[in-house]
């Protein structure tokens, strides 16, 4: 061999073990960076795995138990966060924009929540009626149910205002107002005979049922209530100028606080996930009958779900924001898997504010402000089950429709969405609302009971990614607004300077303090040292 073709051949070699040492450096920097979404991923196949393996053994109630307890403890945990976090962050992201800019969010979040909850309605709608997997037969294969309740529509729309409105703040900490007819005996009396003469008197008594509507609380954490009051404590806050800086910078380091627990309480969720999943799965009954009798009716759901996701939610990010929708959506996994684990935006949010700051990189004054709004009124997912499960209760009792009906029940379906609460299974309850408007029968609903636990799981991320988009979205259209609030808080501080202030300490992304960028300090004129002014 040539020595050119030596020396050649030693130079490939090089150059191919220099791109291998790279591309083994570039996957082990990929791992580091991505390790909780790997072990995240490999907490839900295994706890999926576990389950269905134990399954055949049938494990006692006990044993159930237990398995499932650190999924339940994991679910405290982030619970425990979320109404610190709300709090501070709202209060911290509002006092940092100006009335009119929190006005003119606002605005463009509630017309976005309304026009996606009306789309996954009319696709809910869409998908049923042309899979049709309402069977008159289902209800003959699971058994008659006896189950009603009294719902209606308007009163979910009124529950939300009592709720926005809270009459007693610290109530609303852990109650939340709602609807219940409670059923009240009525007696009438029938008189026959004579009436002229007592002993003759035969009084027929016929006693009815009567439901009676009253306002009652129910525990839970009225999430709107305190929703609406730090967002004008915060607004009005942040007209006081530097008067409110204390106070606001205090909620700002609380905000920071509860999410480095959240950073804390984020390395359980493998174990969480898995443990709540498997729990699950061991907890259900027939499984294998449920599927068979009601899969085309998860198929539905399912199928309208991950459209949305995939394709619409993708292509509404792209036509306004103008960026790779996917690269956004991979950004968010962990929020999904933990979203669709806890079957709850609420329990999903102090992992969704994580990767809105670190991975998808969104405005926190924009992401504080929608997501715990979001979290409580936008049920994208929810819309379309509505739609779907009242659509299949009416096949399944072979009722006909008219276009006017169908409408109704698209339009139901958004105005229930908004009055669900961000807890598991809340869905349900709001299908009897959308029933009674084409009077359906409503005791079929509880067929649904054997399989929402699933399915809950699937809109659940639904509902949580349509948070996150919005806040993409709007933060893209408050681009020129927020530039404006940018640029009068360094107009202020300049001001501040010059007038004699200290400035306030400024911090980078590892939280060290960084000196300020000039400082003046003012002194009087009486102060002097052998005639002259004494520098300092």
């Amino acid at each position: 061999m040539a020595p050119e073709e030596g020396d050649a051949s030693v130079k490939n070699c090089n150059g191919t073990n220099v791109f291998t040492v790279r591309k083994f450096e570039h996957i082990r920097r990929w791992m580091i960076t991505n390790l909780l979404l790997i072990v995240t991923i490999s907490g839900v196949l295994f706890g999926l795995a576990l389950g269905f393996l134990l399954r055949p053994l049938k494990l006692s109630p006990d044993a159930v138990m237990l398995m499932s307890y650190p999924g339940e403890l994991f679910m405290r945990l982030l619970k425990l966060l979320i109404l610190p976090l709300i709090i501070a962050s709202l209060i911290a992201g509002s006092a940092r924009l100006n009335a009119s800019m929190n006005g003119k969010i606002a605005v463009r979040t509630l017309i976005y929540f309304v026009l996606t909850s009306l789309t996954n309605a009319i696709l809910g709608t869409i998908l049923v009626l042309l899979i049709h997997p309402g069977d008159p037969h289902t209800k003959g294969v699971l058994g008659e149910v006896t189950m009603d309740r009294e719902a209606h529509i308007l009163d979910g729309i009124l529950d939300l205002g009592r709720n926005i409105f809270p009459d007693n703040l610290f109530q609303a900490a852990f109650q939340q107002a709602h609807t219940v007819y409670i059923p009240k005996n009525v007696v009438v009396h029938n008189v026959t005979g004579n009436e002229t003469s007592a002993a003759m008197d035969a009084i027929e008594v016929v006693t009815e049922v009567e439901l009676v509507r009253t306002i009652q609380y129910r525990s839970g954490t009225n999430t709107l209530g305190i929703i609406f009051f730090c967002l004008v404590f915060g607004t009005v806050l942040g007209t006081m100028g530097a008067k409110a800086y204390v106070v606001v910078e205090f909620f700002t380091t609380v905000d920071e606080v509860v999410m480095r627990m959240v950073s804390g309480v984020m390395w359980l969720t493998p174990i969480g996930i898995g443990s709540v999943i498997c729990g699950k799965i061991l907890s259900v009954g027939d499984l294998g009958l449920m599927m068979q009798q009601l899969g085309w009716f998860i198929f539905t759901v399912a199928l309208g779900v991950f459209f949305y996701q995939l394709v619409i939610m993708q292509l509404i990010y792209f036509i306004i924001v103008r960026r790779n929708p996917y690269k956004y959506y991979w950004g968010l996994i962990q929020a999904t898997l933990t979203a669709f684990a806890t079957a709850s935006t609420a329990a999903a949010l102090p992992v969704t504010f994580r990767c809105m700051d670190e991975k998808v990189r969104v405005d926190p004054r924009i992401s504080r402000f929608i997501l715990p709004i979001g979290c409580t009124i936008n049920m994208d997912g929810t819309a379309l089950f509505v739609a779907v499960a009242s659509f299949f209760i009416a096949q399944m009792n072979e009722l006909h429709l008219t276009l006017g009906e169908i409408i109704t029940v698209c339009l139901a379906s958004t105005a229930a969405s908004f009055s669900s609460a961000s807890v598991p299974s809340a869905a349900l309850v709001l299908i009897f609302m959308v029933l009674s408007t084409i009077d359906a029968p409503v005791q079929d609903v509880s067929l649904l009971f054997a399989i929402d636990w699933f399915v809950d799981r699937i809109r659940t991320t639904n509902n949580m990614l349509g948070d996150c988009y919005a806040a993409a979205i709007v933060e893209h259209l408050s681009k020129e607004q927020l530039m404006a609030a940018d640029a009068a808080v360094y107009e202020q501080e300049q001001m501040a300077a010059a007038n004699g202030h200290f400035l306030p300490m400024q911090y980078d992304d590892s939280s060290e303090p960084l000196e300020p960028q000039s400082v003046v300090v003012e002194m009087q004129s009486s102060v002097l040292t052998n005639g002259a002014a004494r520098k300092l």
